[in-house]
Parts: C-alpha cells; structure tokens; sequence
C-alpha cells in the first residue's frame, strides 16, 4: 500500500487531471441512464398481478391508459380535443362515445353499465386515452405532457400514466434543490468543525468526483429509480464524508511526525485506507442487505449505494490528497477556530453514573420499541404527492365523478360462452364495493348486435386469447376493504377460469403489502448479520458485535417509534430502508467508540478512564460527521414536496442525531459495566491494569 500511496503523491497532478477527464463519460453515462417513476414496476414478475398487467401492455395495450373526465364541454369541442390527442406522438387511441355510436344518437340507448361507465354527476363524460409505451416510459410521459396542454376547461387528466408524469416533473424540479440544500448545511457543519475555512470546499469538490462516477456508472443497471436517483448525492454525501474527515485529521497528525507534505500523506493514505476500508465496509454491508428485497426496488437502492460508498473511497484516497497537496499553502492560510467541541464534562458525567444512565435509558426504550411495531404504514405512493398534481386531481375526478376509486382489470380465457361470462360479471356485481362491471360478452347476446361494434373496439375487450373484464370498486387502494374484496374477486375468477388474473393499481398494490412484510424481516435480519459478523472479524470477540448492534438498534426503534406518539404514518419503503440505512451508516461511530476504549485500556488506564477517554476524544469526530449527515438530509425533509422524500430523510436526519447520542452516552456505560465480559470473550483484549486510576 505504501508504493501505491507514494505513487498518489507523486502523480498528485496527473490524479487531477484524469479525475477531471472522467467527469466526461461519467456525465454522459448519468444523462443516459432512464429513471423509473413507477414503483409498481420493482414487484416480482411472476405475480398473478404482474402476469396480467403484462398481458394488458403486449396484447390490448391497456397497460398505460389516461382517463380525462370532460364536464359541460360541448360535443363539437370535445370531439375536436379528441382527434388532437389521438394524433400526438405516442398515443395510440382516443376513445369517446363517437367511436361507437354517432354523436347523434341518444346516449339513452346505451346499456345501463355502459351509460354508467362513459357518463357521471356534474354532466360529466369520460374519455379513454391508450399510450404505444408502458405508464413509465418516456414516450407516455412526454404524450402525458402534451395532452395537459391540450385540455379545456373543466377536463381533468387521471390515471397511473398522468401521476408519473407529474412525479417526473416534481422530482426534476426539486432536484437541484435537493442538493443545494445538502451541500449548503453540510458546509455549514464543516466550517463548524473544521479548522480551515478552504477544507470544506475541498471536501466537497473531492466529493463531486465520485457523486457523478457513482451516477454515470448507473448506466451498468440500464435504469434507476427515481427514488434512488433522489437520494444517492444527499445519502453519499452524508454517508461518505467521514472518509474525508479522517483523511485529513490523520494528515495534520503525520504533518507532526514527518518533515515533508509528501511524507505526511504518504503515512496518512496508508493509515486511512485500513481505517476506512474496515468502516466502509459496515456501511456497504447495509446497503446490499437491501438486495435480499424481493421487491427490487431495494436492490436498485442497495447497489446504487453500495457502489457509492466503494467509489467515495477509492476517491478519498486518490483524489482527496492530491487536492489536499495542491492546496496545501491555502489551507494553512484559512485557519480558525474550531466551534464544534470535545464532549469533556459530558464524558466525566456519562463515566461517573454508568448504572443511572443505563436505566434511564432502558425505561426510555422499552415504550419506543413497543410503539416502533404498531407506526402506521401506506402503501398507495400516491398519497405521498401534493394533491394538487394534475393527475391526482384528475384521479380525484375519477372518483367523483365516476365512483372510479380503484379499477380492476380481469383476464379470462376467451373460450369461456357468453353465458359464463355473463354469471362471472353478475357475480362481480354482488360484491361490496363494486360500482361497475364492464364486458363486452354483457352485450353481444339479445338486443345488442356486435357487428356494430368497430374493430379498435372489440381489440379493446378481447385479445391475445384472452377476454378483459372491467370492475370498478368505491374503495381505495391499499385498505382493508379493498384487499378484501380483492381475495373475494380472485375466489370467483379461479372459479371461473383457473388461469383468470386480476391486474391494476390495486391487485398490485395488495401484492405490494404482502411481499413488503417478508422484505422488511429479510432487510433487517441480513443487515444485523453482515454488520454483526463483519464487527466480529474486525474485533474478534463474540460480545463486542452483540453490543455495538444493540446500540444502533436501539437508536433506530426510538426513531421509528416516534412517528406512533407523533400520530404520523410512514411510507412503506421508509419503514423498510431506514433500520438498515441508520444501523450501516452510524454504526461506524460505536467502532470508532470501543477502539478508542480498547486502546486506551492498552495504554494502562482502568475501565472507567478509558471509558472517559475515548468519550472525550471521540466526542468531537462523531458530533463532526452525524451533524454532517443531519445536515445533509435534513434540509431535504424541510423542503421537498414529496411525502416519501421528506419521510426517509426525516427519519435518516434525526436517526444520525439519535444514534450520535446513544454512541456518546449510552455505549460508554455498557463498555463500563461489561468490560469483564468483553476481556474473557474477545482475543486480544487488552488486559486489566493492575494500578487502578481514578476519573
């Protein structure tokens, strides 16, 4: 490591200019790379909900379909809206009455489904748009745009297609701020705790390298969310920034020991790279937990993050010191005095009351653990976005209007008869719930002749051997009601046809709520396990690992029980992510706590002043980097409009704050009061002094 870390130092320019370079591909990699704004999406492809949400995008082309709601437009205008949208790029059919009768014709000689289906209150009608492309694809979402343009008074845009639209449109414009905001508090925090006023410019100039390395190097994947391409900078940068902190801290201490710059960070490349390496590695070990998702959002966050943590540590070690040397002069010539201090009367505090401090604390956990387990979760995403979106207006509508809370698409084989067909639809009928039930077969038998029917028309009920069913239900997704009228739908289906499939927002919504149950166990038993075995190795003791993970533990069920006293409900991906984002992310300052505490047992002094010790000088390192990490997110909390946004870095900004805490004052008390059981299960531990000293 040495040649390597003097070959760094020497080519320090050259490092600079090629880091530079591939700023380049790295750019044109991020632009490449598609962002995927339906979550629905990450769902396991060989769910029922998946299968026939499959079929109704390759054989009717139903998969991405937009509903406008027209109130009191005329027929000649709304008709003349129509052939406007149907002839936009990516759309492959506007859909109105006209299709099927001449606008002449009395809308009463339509079936009474049909009538109830096209016609609502407030004299409103429906009009159905079909995309070429799925809900999430670029071509959709661009037609979506266009089509908002295009709309008259009182016509109101809704469906799945129309809300990514907006969330795309959301996310691009709260982007920037998004890292304005992070980067903003982070500096803040630095200059707080930094001696030179030019290092936290540096940190984050070194900092932007492997931030668009980590976004161009998406391209791998083919697409991201657009939850992770939200949170990687403001997660990186928070998560990261350690690695620059000890860089440099390690660099003033070997600027003491050595009589050259280039000798200084030589020893301090060695030094750091061992040291970050190890805590780079909980941190990483956290965010792959997330692949054991089945639900692959969380490998889609899992890697992204990952793979940023490897590259914020390749960087820190190349590219950080060659700004550091180049700079050297000008970072002398800024200096000030540091504000962030050592914790010293608090670690005489925490060190003299160990037991007190422990049974408070545990009278404080037990009724936060318990509450952690019943915090509310939602699963319908869209309940996160301002209500004001054009598409949640217009779903609203739907609702209104309609009594379109919630559609149902069902898959038959088409061999079933009209007879068949017509007992399934009367069956559907009976359930609770159900406003609407929508079949061609209802109208092809006596009094109905289905000749006049246009081919577009027919391809919209039947295709690719399979018959399509439309049920509308009163209730929304995501509820119990709703779940169950789903199990009570699939019952007469089966009945039906074995290999009937319901699809939609809420079959796959549903199916969202059962796979998020096993994901959130999965996340959180692979994230203890890995960073367990991984603090294991690095201690070689059996209690240190039970210890440290307790620790954070216990931080992230105070976090996540205050949203159940607060009244608040959390996103389910917020509830899944945060235990293994805050225990990888903070369990580093619980390492950096029982190293300091075992060295300085090393160094001959009794537990209670090693204990007072590593609080002491410890202190002023994790208040640096959890502010750091508080900053970084918490100001995306305070502005993002996004409800899902706002929830996971709420809960990551005050996780930082809790876990700082209980590292500063609740571990010193358990390394305390454990440390004989530490010594007799740990190899290498340092031995009990036999001179006792006081704090």
């Amino acid at each position: 490591m040495e040649t390597i870390a003097r070959g760094i130092v020497r080519f320090r320019k050259w490092i600079l200019v090629v880091a530079v370079l591939l700023l380049v591909p790295s750019a044109m990699g991020a632009v490449a790379t598609r962002v995927n704004y339906d979550i629905l999406t990450y769902l396991p492809p060989e769910l029922d909900s998946m299968l026939g949400e499959s079929a109704l995008e390759s054989d009717f082309n139903l998969a991405s379909t937009g509903m406008i709601t027209v109130e009191g437009l005329p027929t000649s205008e709304l008709i003349a809206m129509k052939d406007e949208i149907a002839a936009l790029p990516g759309v492959s059919q506007a859909f109105w009455l006209s299709d099927v009768l001449d606008a002449a014709v009395p809308a009463a000689m339509l079936p009474a489904d049909v009538q109830q289906f096209m016609f609502g209150k407030n004299d409103a009608t429906l009009m159905l748009v079909r995309f070429e492309q799925p809900s999430a694809s670029e071509s959709t979402m661009n037609a979506v745009s266009k089509i908002e343009k295009l709309l008259r008074k009182d016509c109101f845009f809704g469906g799945l297609s129309v809300i990514l639209q907006d969330t795309r449109a959301l996310i691009n414009q709260e982007m920037p701020l998004y890292i304005l905001c992070a980067v903003g508090a982070s500096l803040v925090v630095l200059f707080l705790a930094l001696e030179s006023s030019l290092v936290p410019l540096l940190f984050m100039v070194g900092l932007l390298f492997p931030i668009v390395y980590n976004f161009g190097s998406n391209i791998i994947f083919g697409q991201i969310s657009y939850i992770t391409q939200a949170l990687a900078t403001v997660l990186q940068l928070g998560v990261t920034m350690d690695f620059s902190i000890f860089l440099l801290h390690r660099y003033e201490e070997e600027k003491h020991r050595y009589p050259t710059k280039d000798e200084a960070m030589t020893h301090a490349i060695c030094n750091t790279f061992s040291s970050i390496t190890a805590s780079s590695l909980t941190t990483i070990a956290g965010f792959l937990a997330l692949c054991t998702m089945r639900l692959t959002l969380g490998r889609d966050i899992g890697l992204v993050m990952a793979k940023g943590v490897a590259l914020g540590v390749l960087c820190t070690i190349t590219i950080l010191p060659s700004l550091i040397l180049v700079f050297d002069k000008a970072v002398s010539s800024h200096r000030h005095k540091v504000v962030i201090p050592q914790l010293k009367k608090a670690s005489y505090f925490v060190t003299r009351r160990p037991g007190a401090i422990l049974a408070v604390f545990a009278l404080l956990v037990i009724p936060f653990g318990l509450a952690q387990s019943k915090t509310g979760v939602y699963y319908t995403l869209f309940d996160s976005l301002p209500q004001d979106l054009t598409g949640i207006v217009g779903t609203n509508k739907l609702k209104e209007d309609f009594g379109m809370t919630t559609s149902h698409f069902i898959l038959v084989d088409e061999n079933l008869t009209n007879t068949e067909m017509r007992g399934l639809c009367d069956e559907l009928k009976g359930l609770d719930g159900i406003t609407q039930v929508v079949a061609m077969d209802e109208y092809t038998g006596p009094g109905f002749d289905a000749d006049i029917l246009p081919a577009e028309v027919s391809e919209l009920m039947q295709a690719g051997g399979k018959k399509l069913i439309l049920a509308n239900s009163s209730y929304g997704s995501g509820t119990d009601a709703l779940n169950t009228q789903l199990d009570n739908m699939t019952a007469l289906v089966k009945a039906a046809d074995p290999g009937g499939r319901i699809t939609g927002e809420g079959a796959m919504t549903k199916d969202l709520i059962e796979i998020a149950a096993v994901d959130f166990s999965n996340v959180s038993v692979s994230s203890i396990v890995a960073v367990f075995i991984i603090i294991l190795i690095s201690f070689k003791s059996l209690s240190i690992p039970v210890l440290l993970v307790a620790s954070i533990e216990s931080a992230i069920f105070i976090n996540m029980g205050i949203p159940y006293f607060t009244g608040t409900s959390l996103p389910f991906v917020a509830s899944i992510v945060i235990g293994t984002i805050q225990l990888g992310a903070t369990v580093d300052y619980a390492i950096l706590m029982t190293t300091r505490f075992q060295e300085e047992l090393a160094a001959g002094r009794n537990t209670r002043a090693a204990a007072q010790q590593a609080v002491q000088f410890c202190s002023q390192s994790i208040l640096s980097s959890g502010l750091t990490f508080f900053a970084a997110t918490i100001g995306v909390a305070a502005i993002s409009r996004m409800e899902l946004l706002k929830s996971i870095c709420l809960l990551i900004a005050r996780g930082a704050v809790i876990s700082m805490g209980v590292i500063i004052f609740v571990l010193p008390c358990l390394l305390i009061l454990l440390e004989p059981v530490i010594r007799h299960t740990t190899l290498g531990w340092a031995k009990k002094p036999a001179t006792k000293q006081t704090v």
